[in-house]
């Protein structure tokens, strides 16, 4: 049998594969010019054709194994995890577009930097180190910053800090950033998320804005970062404004909570489904409400968010109709100008009911992705029944497998199988589970 005939290549400059990535850096400069066909193509060629020869004609090359899971990006694959989650300093639409003049800058009002954040959230837009988005942002980490303060360019995690202040944790509002940058290897871990409000009033975890693999996402995360947590430091934008500009003429953009008058009532309450809603939401998880949901706030009024508004109420002092969960004109008024007092103790008013099962607060608070005080209550209560063992830390605020594990053992323990021990708990296993 002849031997595999191997051909040489460069790494393309424009893909950020881990191939090429990886053979840019250990790979030196081919005069030979670049092959047609991508590189990780003629590895796959390569390694087909050793596999071919070791086994023999009659036998196919076994399948590859699925990566493990990358440790420091959750729900990321090791294999597809690039070498650092930042680019390059680089001019908008690309390093074909004109240079940005480096200018003073621009102002802007926490409302919008989340705005700007969550409309890569709702695009879903793809991460990478080397593609542009529509807007001529980078699709990365730092660019999705760059892209949310408004900046003339796209910066990296080694230049963002030039635009913007250190700051103390206590000191932390939605639309700073926590920015990690490794200066002796900036391939190592270099990372930046967006904050977005606290999610307790413990401030153990925070609504990051983050751009990395497969897509730009929002969600509860452990402050500072999943892993070097001790390294992240907050930053102020120099530009943020405390105030809203006014409104062009016409009829602008609506302004931020500070400029934002009451709508009225009948933007809340059971059915409604508009912005105000989740403005309210935003408003109240930076207030420290955030535990009344067991995710985001949304343009759909929910019971989380009459929860949430009957707590800032609650720690207003106040009673009766006057903390009903339904906003008034003096609660909208506190919420926008920043007065009153913030909400302590996480969620505040009646324990939840739900299929008559007291303190059950509904399968909503249990699904992936869940971060609230039910999980925690849950867990404890798993290890007080001895299912502690399939955690390894904990039990915590946030849904995870070791939660369900834990539930399904206890299904299984009553006798139950199939759809009946799935591991989420429904109405019954709370019951018993808290009986």
């Amino acid at each position: 049998m002849e031997s595999p005939v191997f051909e040489e290549f460069d790494p393309a400059s424009d893909c950020d594969c881990p191939g090429c990535v990886h053979w840019r850096r250990v790979l030196p400069h081919s005069r030979a010019g670049r092959g047609t066909a991508h590189p990780a193509a003629h590895r796959a060629l390569a390694l087909a054709a050793v596999a071919s020869a070791a086994l023999g004609a009659g036998h196919a090359a076994p399948a590859a194994a699925a990566p493990p899971h990358a440790p420091h990006r959750p729900g990321v694959p090791a294999g597809e995890e690039p070498d650092t989650p930042q680019g390059d300093r680089a001019p908008l639409h690309g390093p074909a577009g004109r240079p940005a003049l480096p200018r003073k800058p621009s102002a802007i009002t926490r409302a919008e930097i989340i705005d700007r954040a969550e409309t890569w959230v709702a695009a879903k837009v793809p991460y990478s180190m080397t593609a542009y988005w529509s807007d001529g942002y980078r699709q990365d980490c730092s660019g999705y910053v760059s892209m949310a303060w408004k900046l003339p360019g796209n910066e990296w995690t080694g230049s963002l800090a030039q635009y913007a202040d250190p700051i103390s944790k206590e000191e932390l509002q939605p639309g700073d950033i926590l920015l990690f940058h490794n200066a002796a290897a900036p391939e190592s871990g270099s990372h930046v998320t967006i904050f977005g409000g606290w999610t307790d009033d413990t401030h153990r975890h925070y609504t990051a804005y983050e751009q990395t693999r497969p897509h730009t996402r929002r969600q509860s995360t452990p402050y500072a970062y999943w892993s070097d947590s001790d390294r992240y430091v907050p930053y102020r934008y120099k530009g943020v404004t405390a105030g809203e500009p006014a409104p062009e003429p016409g009829g602008g953009k609506p302004g931020a909570p500070a400029a934002t008058p009451f709508p009225g009532a009948a933007y809340f309450g059971p059915g409604a489904h508009n912005k105000y809603v989740t403005l309210l939401g935003r408003m109240l998880v930076a207030r420290g409400a955030g535990a009344s949901y067991a995710s985001g706030p949304g343009p759909r009024w929910t019971d989380a968010d009459r929860r949430a508004t009957r707590a800032f109420q609650l720690a207003q002092g106040w009673t009766g109709a006057d903390a009903d969960g339904l906003p008034g004109p003096r609660t909208w008024e506190l919420l926008v100008t920043g007065e009153g007092k913030d909400v302590r103790g996480g969620v505040v008013g009646p324990p939840p009911s739900s299929h008559g099962v007291p303190g059950y607060p509904g399968r909503a608070a249990f699904r992936p992705g869940a971060d609230n005080v039910y999980v925690t209550r849950l867990g404890r209560q798993l290890v007080r029944k001895g299912f502690g063992r399939f955690y390894a830390v904990g039990p915590g605020p946030r849904w995870s497998e070791a939660d369900r594990r834990a539930v399904e053992a206890f299904q299984r323990t009553q006798g139950w199988r199939g759809g009946a021990a799935d591991g989420y708990p429904g109405p019954e296993t709370w019951r018993r589970l808290f009986s």
